[in-house]
């Protein structure tokens, strides 16, 4: 892997599209990691929506991105050695496609490649409530290996802003990669920081 670290992120959908850009952000700024990017169409749009940007702002963030319908992109092999995969957002549409093994686009078959491959697959998924559907697919999926990373706020370290909210999810993400951060506040009980 030419020493670097190599890390898929794909965007569907779901909203907090911000997650993705501070998430994609943050690795920029990390010495050795590579990233390669996969946006669904409905991460576009909620690009549009919510951050007033279009896929090019997001794709500048990484140092490779690629178009969802190439089924043939390097990311759809097993043979493309990586560190693993995040889905942040991740949908529930998302979530079902992993967990059933549909793999009609470049983000799900990328996704089902670091399953199979036995890499880490880190899902930060958006929705609330759960439906038992919801529940049952994540389930499937922290079966097979996925790990399950809902973006919730924390309450125990006092972040009021949303953009240290979502830093803080961001540093969570990047922990799971082995990826050393300074997003998260780390507990400490005697009160050091």
């Amino acid at each position: 892997m030419d020493g670097k670290k190599r890390l898929i992120v794909g965007v569907s959908g779901a909203s907090g599209v911000a997650l993705a850009m501070d998430f994609l952000a943050a690795l920029k700024e990390t010495p050795g990691v590579e990233t390669h990017l996969v946006v669904t169409a409905a991460a576009e749009r909620t690009l549009e929506l919510e951050e007033k940007s279009g896929l090019q702002a997001l794709a500048r963030l990484a140092d490779f991105a690629y178009d969802i319908r190439d089924i043939g992109a390097s990311i759809a092999s097993g043979t493309f050695k990586t560190a693993g995969m995040a889905v942040i957002p991740c949908s529930m549409k998302t979530v079902a496609g992993i967990a059933s093994g549909y793999s009609d686009n470049l983000l799900l078959r990328a996704a089902d490649v670091t399953l199979k491959e036995r890499r880490k697959l880190v899902l930060v998924v958006r929705e609330s409530p759960f439906s038992t559907i919801h529940l049952r697919n994540m389930l499937e999926l922290s079966q097979a290996g996925a790990v399950i990373l809902p973006a919730m706020i924390t309450c125990y370290n006092a972040l009021s802003a949303g953009a240290e909210m979502r830093r803080h999810i961001v540093g969570k993400a990047l922990d799971q990669f082995g990826i050393d951060n300074d997003c998260v506040y780390r507990w400490d009980r005697s009160g050091a920081q």
